[in-house]
Parts: C-alpha cells; sequence; structure tokens
C-alpha cells in the first residue's frame, strides 16, 4: 500500500509556509524567483553549475543589473537563502522549480540537454513527498514525455510518491511595471494533486494564479505567447523593408495606425530579435508540427524575415558609407547597444552578435558601446571578438566612419550622439536630428 503521509505532509508545509524551495538555476528567470519566495518568508537553495556565480552570490553580490545586492546579503546573512553548487541539497528542499535555458541546436531544433541534465540530478535526490515544477520554455509534452520518465529512474512514481507540474517562466527583464510577483502564473499538473500542490505553492509568491487542465496547456500557453510577438514583429519588419523601398517612414506609419482605438496593437520593427523566448520559441512549436505531419508556415515565414534583419541593417550600413565613397572594408564602426533590449544587461540571442558577425566578415574594424555590458561575453550560437565597452565620448564617435544603433537603452544621451557623429544608421528611430546624417534601418 502506497503511503500518502509525505504528499499530506507537502501540502501541510506549503500552506503553513514552511517548505523549502529549491530553484536550479541562477539566471534571469531563477534568480527573481527565489527573490520572490524569500519576500514570502520561505526559505530557498539555489542551485547552479556555475561556480562564479554561486560564489559572487554567497558573498551577496548581484550580477543581474536590475537585481540590486540589498536583498541577497541580507538573506545570506540570515540563512534564508543558500547558494551552491551542491547537487544534494536539494534533497533538504520540499520543491524543485527547474529554471535552465532551452536553446536550439545548430539544426534549429530543441536543445533539451539541460532539462534532461537537471531532470537526472534531482532522480538522485528525488523522495516521496517532494513537487518538481518545470518553468523552462519548451514544448507541449516534453514535462510528461521526457521529464518524468528520468524522475522515474529514481524507482519513485509520478503522482503517487512525487508531484509534478509545469509553470511557463514570464518574465520582462529591466521593466519596472511588471516584477515577477505581478505576473500571473499559469500551472499545470501532471494530476489533480500536482496541479493543487503548484498552485497552493506559486499562489503563495504570485499576485494571481491561472491553473490549466493539463501540463501540455501550460506548456502550450507559452509558446503561443512568444509566437504571437514573433510573427506580429516578423509582419512590421517585412513592411519596413517595403515601405523603405517605397521611401515611406514605417514609424510614422505605425504611429497613425497606433491612433486606432480598437483593433490595432502596436508592434515596432528592430534589427532582429532577442532575449531566450522570441527568436527561439516558435521554432520549437514548428519542430513538433513537423513531427506531427503539419509544416506551420506562417511561423516558420515570421522565423525567417526575423532572422534577415541584422542582414537588413547590415545593407544599410554598406549602401550609408558607399554614398560617402567609403566600404565596410577598413571602416572603423561603432555598434551602440549588445544587450536585446533597452536597459537590461541581458545579452541572449541579441542581434548585435549577427550584425558584428556580418560586419566583420566584410572587414570592418569594429568597436562598441554599451552602458550595461563592460566586456563583449562568449555567446554559444556567434563568433564574436572580444571587446570592452568604449566610453561614449565626443573623440571616440567623431573617430567613426559609421555609427550603428543597435539598442536603444535610456541612459544613453542620444541628442550627443547625433551632434558628435558623421553617420548614424538607426536601427530603433531613437537618435534626434543633428549635424550627422542619419539613415534609418
Amino acid at each position: 500500500m502506497t503511503d500518502s503521509r509525505p504528499l499530506d505532509e507537502l501540502s501541510s508545509k506549503i500552506h503553513d509556509r514552511s517548505a523549502v524551495v529549491a530553484v536550479v538555476g541562477l539566471g534571469y528567470v531563477g534568480l527573481p524567483l527565489i527573490r520572490v519566495y524569500l519576500e514570502a518568508g520561505l526559505r530557498c537553495i539555489g542551485f547552479d553549475v556555475d561556480a562564479a556565480k554561486v560564489a559572487q552570490l554567497q558573498r551577496g553580490e548581484s550580477y543581474i543589473r536590475h537585481i540590486d545586492n540589498g536583498w541577497l546579503a541580507e538573506s545570506i546573512q540570515l540563512g534564508t537563502f543558500e547558494p551552491t553548487t551542491d547537487p544534494a541539497r536539494l534533497a533538504d528542499a520540499d520543491c524543485i522549480l527547474i529554471c535552465v535555458p532551452t536553446p536550439l541546436s545548430d539544426s534549429r531544433d530543441p536543445d533539451l540537454r539541460y532539462v534532461e541534465q537537471t531532470a537526472e540530478t534531482i532522480a538522485k535526490v528525488l523522495r516521496p513527498g517532494h513537487l518538481v515544477s518545470l518553468e523552462s520554455t519548451t514544448y507541449p509534452g516534453t514535462t510528461r514525455d521526457v521529464v518524468i520518465p528520468i524522475l522515474e529512474t529514481s524507482g519513485l512514481r509520478a503522482g503517487v510518491d512525487f508531484l509534478v507540474a509545469y509553470s511557463p517562466e514570464r518574465e520582462d527583464p529591466g521593466n519596472p511595471l511588471f516584477g515577477t510577483g505581478t505576473i500571473p502564473k499559469v500551472v499545470g499538473g501532471f494530476d489533480e494533486a500536482s496541479k493543487d500542490a503548484a498552485v497552493a505553492l506559486y499562489g503563495i509568491a504570485v499576485d494571481k494564479v491561472v491553473p490549466v487542465d493539463s501540463l501540455e496547456v501550460a506548456e502550450a500557453c507559452k509558446i503561443l505567447e512568444n509566437t504571437y510577438r514573433a510573427v506580429n514583429i516578423a509582419l512590421v519588419n517585412e513592411l519596413k523593408v517595403l515601405f523603405d523601398r517605397m521611401d515611406l517612414d514605417i514609424w510614422e506609419v505605425i504611429d497613425a495606425a497606433s491612433t486606432k482605438p480598437f483593433g490595432f496593437q502596436r508592434f515596432t520593427p528592430g534589427p532582429g530579435l532577442g532575449g531566450h523566448c522570441i527568436p527561439i520559441d516558435p521554432f520549437y512549436l514548428s519542430w513538433l508540427a513537423r513531427k506531427h505531419g503539419m509544416t506551420t508556415r506562417f511561423i516558420e515565414l515570421a522565423g525567417e524575415i526575423n532572422h534577415g534583419m541584422p542582414a537588413f541593417v547590415v545593407g544599410k550600413v554598406a549602401a550609408a558609407l558607399n554614398a560617402d565613397r567609403k566600404s565596410v572594408n577598413g571602416a572603423n564602426i561603432g555598434i551602440i547597444g549588445i544587450a536585446y533590449k533597452p536597459n537590461i544587461d541581458d545579452p541572449r540571442e541579441s542581434p548585435a552578435f549577427s550584425i558584428i558577425e556580418l560586419l566583420a566578415d566584410q572587414g570592418a574594424i569594429l568597436s562598441y558601446h554599451d552602458p550595461h555590458i563592460p566586456s563583449l561575453p562568449a555567446m554559444r550560437s556567434f563568433d564574436v571578438p572580444a571587446m570592452q565597452s568604449k566610453g561614449l565620448t565626443a573623440e571616440y564617435l567623431s573617430g567613426l566612419d559609421a555609427v550603428v544603433v543597435v539598442t536603444d537603452h535610456q541612459s544613453v544621451d542620444w541628442q550627443f550622439v547625433a551632434d558628435n557623429s558623421t553617420l548614424v544608421v538607426d536601427a530603433r528611430n531613437i537618435v534626434p536630428d543633428g549635424p550627422c546624417r542619419r539613415v534609418m534601418a
């Protein structure tokens, strides 16, 4: 006969807030998640394989710009938060939340190695009464078909000995309007007991929990959210190229369309997609569709358009230099903005890297300025040189043959850029009028 006491004890611990929460993966999703649970009065364990990252946290120092040090240092001192590289510490948690990357392979297929490795790690310490929740963005079926079978190599059974849920991460780094605790949390469970426990757990830390009927609905929800954005961004990116040929200002067109109070949502073009979600998630869905004998033409076309935007920007750079009787080969070109979106220090999948690669292939002499990224990080998917951020001085700007605006950080003095540059290729419509020649990209 199965002993139900561990699951009953888990329920009691969640409701009286004595449950210990472990988060695997201490990045842009995992660290904010720990913070909201600490603020709710729970004790947390943070596990990551990056020893340098864990050591920094143990010193009470944040490596994410919009996450301050104060609460870290206080929680470390009080002993309510324990960052660790020791997987055995996961056994001491009651609830384990998985927040690891889910990138694409070279063939743009789902790369679940980090999810699988994490499940294998948890399986070694899994005990009756555990709740395991996957938050990493993935395709419908991952939790049931990939994660649970690995967890059950422990000899324990999902829904009987331990509980399993899926709750997609929803983070908007650097946006003060939407913090981790204020964004509604969608939750699906392996069974009713799993869903109920996960709803109770997330309800402690976030303002609103949205239960759904299955793991797969919760997984599909996240894919839909990001595919919706990718497709609409692709639409305005394609129109940008068309209107450029027609000598129409896409930004003025969008401003005019945005005056309609119904039936229109504003999306803006750019130099390409960045971040961990929008450039990646739609390909998870198109891969899944192929497995079911279907081609998601709409999604794949959007991916092609967005993927081609860095080349469009580089083409505008080449044309603008050519008008000055210069070539990209040997030109001093400065990139402003490496982060994938404004006012953050997150470079993941930033179109800046593709632009740098393309310009370097054509022989450009490259440099960059980003107030939030002092050193150009090594990236899994890009081959970029080691560089340090340059100071945004008049001497630096005037010495460039072209400035390429990739990220529109608010802390950059854009009028200063306009006043001290010769040529600006602006992919964000952020540089005001000035002495420089400004080319939209």
